[in-house]
């Protein structure tokens, strides 16, 4: 037995112990609890990095024909913002503007048909296109924009509109969901991204968002999303007000929804950035980072790719959580507009992306959203990656 050693978030309990039995079921990979995974948490951050890195080749073993544990992937695509008026003005968020705002904007056709042309030409193969609670744009306007890109640009893939952006539609059109969502899957939609998913306890949405979906209306869009056949990613933004209960409770409720619906195809964890915005709270170490992110693979044992947050803490953290549990770097994010108003402003092109994949000890290679690898084999790792 030990007392585990770590940062507490604040608001939580004191750490626990830890049992050797507990530290070998996480080896072996057995699904571990809320209270285990609390305990793991205070593990000293090398030991926990050490087990997350053990979870993700167990996950990893068969996958990319047997290939899984030598490879790390990144992903080429481009965040289209296609408006930033909002009218839930999320404390967290600096991008969302007002309409009587100077600088509020909706996309035009003619924008939205460059930024896809540019991302083709530098081998993209995504856009991830999300924006504001627009509170005058009609259904017929986002259905005609997914037929736009379709016939325009059948090769890209449209992975578009966030949970929330989806309860907004159903409220502001009188559609039920499930309606709404296949409406927008025949008209083009590829996939569902994550975002919105902060923390999913809302006591700390009511804090944060409180306008904003809540929990059982973000997991609601994901279920319909998946039973109709839309795969989805999975996200969380910690660093807040929330406690460590309220990060695993947010775990536990992505993997009982995975457990149900089968349709994430990776999780993404990144840190809270407050720069411009309305809540203010203490920054999330690397440490920190790399601890929650070592959970969550641990924690999420029915989700096949953890993708590590290089955008809110820097390509070499991003690199070093490729040892944390991570399998997947991310995307080079040709245009990123949200994290960057909150004063990050971190950028990488794809020989960036294949250099800290290969100085890390993988082999770098592209995929897509589905994780599908979508180039031939790239640089040989730097050093043998682990069996």
């Amino acid at each position: 037995m030990k007392t585990a050693k770590g940062d507490t978030p604040s608001g939580s309990r004191p750490a626990p112990v830890i049992s050797d039995d507990l530290i070998q079921r996480v080896w072996n990979g057995a699904r571990i609890d809320a209270a285990e995974a609390r305990a793991c948490y205070y593990l000293p951050l090398e030991e926990l990095g050490v087990l997350a890195d053990r979870r993700r080749r167990l996950a990893r073993k068969n996958a990319w024909q047997g290939q899984g544990n030598r490879i790390a992937t990144y992903l080429v695509d481009r965040n289209v913002n296609y408006t930033n008026v909002c009218n839930v003005y999320c404390k967290f968020c600096a991008f969302y503007r007002t309409e009587k705002d100077g600088d509020a904007y909706v996309i035009t056709r003619e924008e939205l048909d460059r930024k896809i042309e540019e991302t083709l030409e530098l081998g993209g193969t995504q856009i991830l296109m999300q924006g504001g609670h627009h509170p005058k744009l009609n259904l017929d306007w986002y259905l005609e924009l997914l037929n736009h890109i379709r016939d325009i640009f059948p090769q890209i893939n449209i992975h578009a509109f966030s949970p929330s952006e989806f309860i907004h539609f159903r409220d502001l059109f009188d559609l039920p969901l499930e309606d709404l969502i296949a409406r927008f899957r025949d008209a083009g939609l590829g996939s569902i991204p994550g975002g919105g998913g902060e923390i999913l306890v809302d006591r700390v949405r009511r804090r944060i968002s409180p306008l904003k979906a809540m929990s059982d209306d973000w997991l609601e869009v994901m279920d319909t999303a998946h039973r109709l056949g839309l795969k989805s990613s999975a996200t969380m933004m910690f660093g807040h007000v929330e406690t460590l209960d309220d990060r695993i409770e947010h775990l536990d409720r992505i993997r009982t929804q995975q457990d149900r619906s089968g349709g994430f195809t990776a999780f993404i964890a990144w840190t809270f950035q407050s720069e411009n915005t309305k809540l203010k709270a203490d920054s999330v170490s690397a440490g920190e980072y790399l601890r929650m992110q070592a959970l969550s693979r641990i924690y999420l044992d029915n989700i096949p790719n953890v993708q590590s947050s290089w955008v809110t803490q820097g390509p070499e953290i991003g690199q070093i959580a490729l040892r944390y549990g991570a399998n997947d770097l991310g995307s080079v994010m040709i245009e990123e507009n949200v994290v960057s108003q909150a004063g990050t402003t971190f950028r990488l092109t794809v020989a960036d992306m294949k250099r800290l994949i290969a100085d890390a000890g993988y082999e770098p290679r592209q995929r897509d959203n589905w994780y599908r690898l979508v180039d031939g084999p790239a640089v040989a790792p730097a050093s043998p990656a682990l069996p």
